[in-house]
C-alpha cells in the first residue's frame, strides 16, 4: 500500500486538491507540520497567498522539512502560489521561497483577481488540452538548463518540470479534468 499524497494545508485551496487526489484513487492527507510531511510520499503545494504561506512555513519549520524531503527525492507540485514558493527567484520581490526549482517567476502576471480567466492549455505529453483556470496567476520568466517547459499560454510559460518537481500557473484542481493529478500521482 502506498503512502498518502500530501497537500500543504496551511492556507489556500487545499480541499480541492484533496478531492482531486481521491478522484484518481489515492488517499490524500493534509500537511501542516514536519511530522505530517514525513507520512506522505509526495506533496502538492496549492494556490493561496505566497507571502503569508512563506511566513507560516518558516515559523513552523515546514519550509526546511520540505527542502529536506525534496533533497531525498520527494515529488513536489506547486500550483499557482505553490509554483511561486518552489521558485528560486521572484521577479522584483524579496520574499521567502523554497528555492527548489531553477526558475524565476512573475507574480500576478495576468493581472488582478478581476482579470481571472479560463482557457485551454496544451501540455506536452497530453493528447487533449487541459482547461487552465488562471487566478492572479504567475508566469515563469526564466528557466535553468534542467527545467523543461511543458506549456505556454501565448508566449508566457505556464507549466514547467524539473525532475520530480512540477509547477503550474493554473489550477487544475478547480476543473473536473483529473489527468494532471493522475500523472503526478504516478511518479
Amino acid at each position: 500500500m502506498s503512502s498518502p499524497v500530501g497537500v500543504l494545508a496551511v492556507q489556500g485551496d487545499f480541499e480541492k486538491h484533496l478531492q482531486a487526489v481521491a478522484d484518481v484513487g489515492r488517499t490524500g492527507m493534509e500537511v501542516r507540520t514536519p511530522e505530517d510531511l514525513a507520512r506522505v510520499d509526495r506533496l502538492i503545494l496549492p494556490g493561496g497567498e505566497s507571502t503569508t504561506v512563506g511566513l507560516l512555513l518558516q515559523r513552523y519549520g515546514l519550509g526546511e522539512a520540505i527542502r529536506r524531503a525534496a533533497a531525498e527525492g520527494m515529488p513536489l507540485w506547486g500550483t499557482c502560489m505553490g509554483m511561486i514558493l518552489l521558485a528560486k527567484e521572484i521577479e522584483a520581490r524579496r520574499q521567502f521561497t523554497l528555492g527548489l526549482m531553477d526558475i524565476a517567476v512573475r507574480r500576478n502576471a495576468f493581472g488582478a483577481q478581476v482579470h481571472s480567466f479560463e482557457d485551454a492549455v496544451e501540455l506536452d505529453g497530453f493528447e487533449r488540452p487541459l482547461l487552465g483556470v488562471f487566478i492572479r496567476a504567475p508566469i515563469v520568466v526564466r528557466t535553468g538548463p534542467e527545467v523543461q517547459v511543458l506549456a505556454r499560454y501565448g508566449d508566457r510559460i505556464v507549466a514547467v518540470r524539473q525532475g520530480v518537481r512540477l509547477g503550474t500557473s493554473f489550477h487544475p484542481e478547480l476543473t473536473e479534468d483529473r489527468r494532471l493529478h493522475e500523472w503526478f500521482c504516478r511518479w
